[in-house]
This record gives structure tokens, sequence and C-alpha cells, in this order.
């Protein structure tokens, strides 16, 4: 089995140091890390070609791969994502209230960080940047794993930002990366009790039910997305077709794309054919009920557990319903409780819609593609919460920090 103590014990005392730390010093640590990412990109570039090549030699998926690809423009987009955290309100000491007590003493609610948080990802390396970033302006360590596709990449990205903590005079164990990518090491952080104060997992449905079964440390649902898109009686059909193309295919391999399509009878027969059209122009593979394959022959038949999969491809599950209540229904069995939209021209069916759903974003008229940290102004975000305790929806920076109370007296005791 492999151990983690090791690790576990300097990150803790790392975290120690950050919570003592003031909000420039740890923003100094930012500033450097998105400095150096842009000078240091080169060696990034090289250390994600080669994570490429070996990820397309083992047969990854091409969808797959997209996720795991570093280039310039997303090296940029780490940076400049770093440099907005920089820019937001230091959550750490933030006061939620306070009132003074019948007793005469003074009580506050103030937020703190939460010591250590682990994040176990899969082969998207910018999340390591996003994750360490988040952490470090919150005064949180960071236990950061991994997959194997991503180890080289990882690596060199933790170099840049060690560089850049021991640049601004924090400890390097700040940002800690487990190297064990193996279902040993993985177990081995979700048990490191004592050590690890929160554990995210942020990847596909397989990983994050693992996680939540077997971990014996405090941990935050996220990440998977069967999400819905659907479309009323009274949509705008050009309206319908675009959000469809855009939640679908803008980039089919993240969470908020939009996996199952819901039609109402009524407009079925115009919308399928012209959203059909759209889809072709990428590709897309549908999936059908009955209904829909009668407007669509030859589309292959969607079968029950097509419904609960989410592809991170270009595959589309197509579904006609008779009513929003049965596209409610529908979405309450199969849905991760991710992001969900209804198209509509109809005040009271998209207040009906939102009252009904239950998800961490509902949309009326907007694609599922915006749930995402820096959409929500939040800068870039751990992760999106499924769950609903403590958090739910994107997690920027005060959704990494706990409540803890302070109360001042004069010497008050209890009778």
């Amino acid at each position: 089995m492999t151990d983690l103590t090791g690790l576990g014990k300097r990150l803790k005392a790392a975290s120690h140091t950050l919570a003592l730390s003031g909000a420039g010093q740890r923003n100094a640590a930012l500033t450097a890390a998105a400095r150096l990412l842009r000078e240091r990109r080169a060696e990034v570039i090289a250390a994600n070609g080669e994570d490429v090549r070996a990820a397309r030699e083992a047969g990854v998926r091409e969808a797959m791969i997209d996720r795991l690809r570093l280039d310039e423009g997303r090296i940029e987009s780490m940076a400049s994502a770093v440099e907005d955290i920089v820019r937001l309100e230091d959550p750490v000491g933030v006061m939620d209230g306070g009132r003074t007590l019948e007793n005469g003493v003074r009580m506050y609610q103030t937020r703190v960080p939460f010591g250590v948080v682990g994040m176990i990802c899969e082969a998207r390396p910018n999340v390591t940047v996003d994750a360490a970033a988040l952490c470090l302006k919150s005064a949180n360590a960071c236990m950061l794993r991994g997959s194997k596709e991503a180890l080289r990449s990882n690596r060199a990205l933790c170099a840049v930002l060690h560089a850049a903590l021991k640049e601004s005079g924090l400890p390097e164990d700040c940002v800690g990366l487990v190297e064990d990518t193996s279902r040993e090491g993985a177990k081995a952080m979700m048990t490191l009790e004592g050590y690890l104060d929160l554990l995210i997992p942020r990847g596909g449905a397989g990983l994050i039910r693992a996680v939540v079964r077997e971990a014996t440390v405090p941990v935050i649902e996220t990440g998977a997305g069967v999400c819905h898109t659907y479309v009323d009686a009274k949509a705008d059909v050009e309206m319908s077709v675009r959000i469809l193309e855009n939640a679908k295919t803008s980039r089919p391999s993240v969470c908020n794309a939009c996996e199952t399509v819901l039609v109402h009878k009524d407009i079925a027969p115009v919308f399928l054919p012209k959203a059909k059209a759209a889809l072709d122009k990428h590709n897309v593979e549908w999936r059908g009920c009955g209904r829909t394959r009668e407007i669509l022959p030859g589309v292959l038949p969607a079968a029950e557990e097509d419904y609960a999969t989410e592809y991170n491809d270009y595959i589309l599950n197509a579904r006609v319903v008779d009513s929003l209540e049965e596209a409610a229904a529908h979405i309450a069995r199969f849905s991760t409780g991710h992001s969900e939209c209804i198209v509509t021209e109809s005040y009271p069916a998209a207040m009906r819609f939102t009252a009904l759903v239950d998800a961490a974003a509902v949309y009326v008229n907007a694609s599922t593609r915006f749930t995402d940290g820096g959409v929500f102004g939040l800068g870039a975000e751990i992760g999106i919460s499924t769950q609903k305790l403590h958090v739910r929806g994107p997690m920027g920076l005060r959704e990494l920090t706990a409540q803890k109370y302070l109360l001042f007296g004069e010497g008050q005791i209890r009778e």
C-alpha cells in the first residue's frame, strides 16, 4: 500500500504557515506563478506533448486527448485565470456576521481555511493550476493527484508552482503532487485521515463514485455531468437549435456539455430535423427514442443506459416527451444534478421548470456550457459541486473556507 504520510505531514505543516500568511504574500506567489507559466511554457508544452503522444499510442479517445492537450493558448488562459484570482477578494478573515449575546459576550463569524485540500482528477492538467491557485489564495495547502496520462504535464506544472512559492517565501510544500497514479495511490489518499481535511474528486462518474464510496476523509462530490436541454412546445426553434449546438459541440468532453435533448411532441417534427442538420456538421451521433426515430429515420435506438451516460464525446440522446412534467421526470431519473436547461418563450413554463428541476444550475434560454467558475465571476473553480452540503455549484474561493466562531468576553462564566 502506498504511504502518503510523509507528504501529508509536510503539507499539514505548510498549511499552518499559509494560515498565518498575509494576502499580499499569497498574491505575490500567484503573480509569480502566472509569470513563470508564461516564461516556462516551452518546457510545460514539451512535457505535455509526451503525455499526448503516449495517450494516443494507448488508444485514448480524441475527445479525452482534447482534455489532456496544452498549447500556448491554453497556458495563457491558465496564467490569466491565476491573475484573475489575484484580483479577487481574499476570503480569509472575512466576517459573516456578529452580535452580542445576552451574557455580554461578543460573537463573530469569520472565514478560515480548511487546512489541506486534496484533488483527485483525470486527464486535465489545467486543473492542477486551477486547484493550486484557488487553494493558495484561500490559504489552503493542496495535495494533487492526476491521472497517469497527465503525469509528465503535472510534474512540469508543479515545478513552476514550487518555483513561484520559493520566490515569494512560502514553503514549496504548500503544493504537493502524488506521483503514484495507481489505484493503491488513490486509495491511500482517500484514507489519509489526520492530514487531508477535504477531498475533491474531479473527473468522470466512475472516479467520483469510487471516491464517495471508499473515502474516509470528508469529500465534496463534483463534476459528473449528465446534462439535459428541454425544448418546450413554445420554444423558438432557431434559438433552440443554436443553444443545443453550442451545448453539445462547443466542447463535448467537459461536464457541462449536453448529453440528452428532450423535445415536446408539438415542436419535435420541426425542431428535430433542423437540429440534426446543424449537429451533422460536427459529425454528432444521434441515439433516439421510437418517436425520435420516426421523425429522423436512421437514428440509432437509445437504450435506458444511454440516458444515464456521460459521453464526453460527439454523441447525443434524443427523446420526445408529451409534457414539461414528463421532461422533468426524465431529468429527475437520469440527471447528475449538474446543469439543466429549458428553451421556451412561455414564462409560466420557465418558472415551472425551474421549480421542478433539482440541479446546481438551471438555465432558461441559455446553454448549459456557462456553468463555470470563471463565467460566474468566481475566477477558476476547483470543481462544480453536485451535492448540497456544504456547497453547491462552482466552488470558488469562499467555498474553500470554513466558518469559525470568535467570542470575546470580559470574564463571563456559565452558571
